[in-house]
């Protein structure tokens, strides 16, 4: 087709949503064509739709259409790839408003993608190529894409800036060095450069080797916080550890006490018991004398009287309290004064040693960097001998000890001095 004069228009064949040529190319309902794929991954977006629409003119259909292959248009573009045209630059190949477009495009300019110094001018990928094919513009001065190219070039000779002067330290055409500038300290923009990126070099090396360092130091501290976490934990550990079994140590002591306490009192309680059994069962047999002693002088038998009376009037030994009964039991008490001896001694110990276990604890090197100095002796290994210099001293003041003491002069030294013709100066050294 193309051999007999058919031209074929690439832009006609793009896909308006990819940019590129139709692939599988489909015609929708309303007569615009896409690549199958690209209007199906549109459309698949909007399944949560009721209808979908065209992505140019925007017409909705209700339902979905169904996606025909477009045998037609799949093989002009066939032919178009026969005949090595391309199809029409991509958007993405346009110059947008924050880019840098062509000077020759004519029309809708393309993207630059070089600035020509000696031409002014920036130039995109096809227009660019004749800088290196012509010979007349292999010498032109190419740069990355910049929109500030006057500041390249000199204004008042509209030359390009290639000397600079050190002097003022800027950038100049040839012409101004043989001009106004003449005579200044000057040198190739060129050879400026290159002395400049040795200084960035050497400033480069200097970064790097000053963020190797840096990272070493990271790497120190993180491991100076492994380890003080590790310590932390074990610390932290350690003192549970020994709280809990002198915790368990005091319970296990109570424990014992409140045993021993119970046992003493089982034993004193039936003890007291027994003797309070006793004693009751003596004043029954008491009681019951008595009442028989009550009944005897009314007995009219005489000797029965006679054979009752001496066992009736016998009394048995009786059972007395021992004389400590007299006075209330300590005992119990005693141990509770014990147990309060303990623990004032307990709560001594613990005030006593816990300023130390705090201190230890606030006194922990943890730190990279030593802490200043506390006290004297500490602050005399920074002390340095200081050493006045004469010649700037003020006036009023006079040096001495090897020029370290400074003592100021009073108003009547002052008078001496310049009634015997001394510069005030010139006393300072002299005394």
């Amino acid at each position: 087709m193309a051999e007999q004069g058919f031209n074929l228009d690439p832009e006609m064949l793009g896909c308006l949503i990819c940019l590129d040529l139709l692939k599988d190319p489909v015609t929708i309902p309303c007569g615009h064509s896409y690549c199958m794929s690209c209007i199906r991954n549109v459309w698949d977006e909007e399944n949560q739709k009721t209808s979908h629409s065209c992505p140019q003119c925007t017409q909705t259909f209700t339902p979905r259409p169904v996606l025909v292959r477009n045998t037609t248009l799949a093989g002009l573009v066939e032919e178009l790839k026969k005949t090595g045209l391309q199809a029409a630059p991509a958007d993405h190949c346009y110059a947008g408003p924050e880019d840098v477009s062509c000077d020759v495009c004519t029309g809708r300019k393309q993207k630059a993608i070089k600035s020509c110094l000696s031409c002014q001018a920036s130039y995109c990928e096809q227009h660019l190529q004749l800088h290196y094919e012509s010979p007349l513009l292999e010498k032109h001065k190419l740069v990355s894409l910049t929109e500030k190219l006057q500041e390249n070039v000199c204004s008042p000779h509209n030359k390009v800036k290639s000397v600079h002067r050190h002097t003022h330290h800027e950038c100049a055409c040839y012409l101004c060095s043989t001009d106004e500038h003449k005579g200044h300290d000057t040198v190739s923009a060129l050879a400026e450069r290159s002395e400049r990126q040795r200084e960035l070099e050497v400033s480069r090396q200097t970064i790097q080797q000053r963020i190797r360092k840096k990272k070493k130091d990271v790497k120190v501290l993180q491991m100076e916080v492994e380890a003080l976490n590790r310590s932390a934990d074990k610390a932290v550990d350690d003192s549970e550890e020994i709280f809990t079994g002198l915790i368990g140590t005091i319970k296990k002591q109570s424990h014992e006490v409140t045993m021993q306490i119970r046992s003493r009192q089982k034993t004193e309680v039936s003890r007291v018991t027994e003797l309070q059994d006793k004693l009751e069962q003596e004043i029954a047999d008491l009681r019951r004398k008595d009442a028989e002693l009550e009944l005897l002088p009314h007995t009219a038998d005489d000797a029965r009287f006679l054979h009752r009376k001496p066992s009736l009037t016998r009394l048995d030994g009786s059972t007395d309290l021992p004389s400590s009964y007299t006075r209330p039991l300590q005992y119990l008490e005693d141990v509770t004064a014990a147990v309060s001896e303990v623990r004032d001694k307990l709560h001594g110990v613990l005030n006593e040693e816990w300023p130390k276990i705090s201190r230890t604890v606030t006194e922990v090197d943890v730190l990279l960097i030593p802490p200043g100095p506390t006290t004297r002796a500490e602050l005399l290994r920074y002390s340095r001998q200081i050493t006045l210099d004469p010649n700037t001293v003020h006036t009023h003041v006079l040096l001495s000890e090897g020029n370290r003491k400074a003592t100021p002069l009073s108003c009547a030294q002052l008078d001496r001095g310049y009634s015997r013709g001394h510069n005030p100066s010139k006393l300072l050294i002299t005394f």
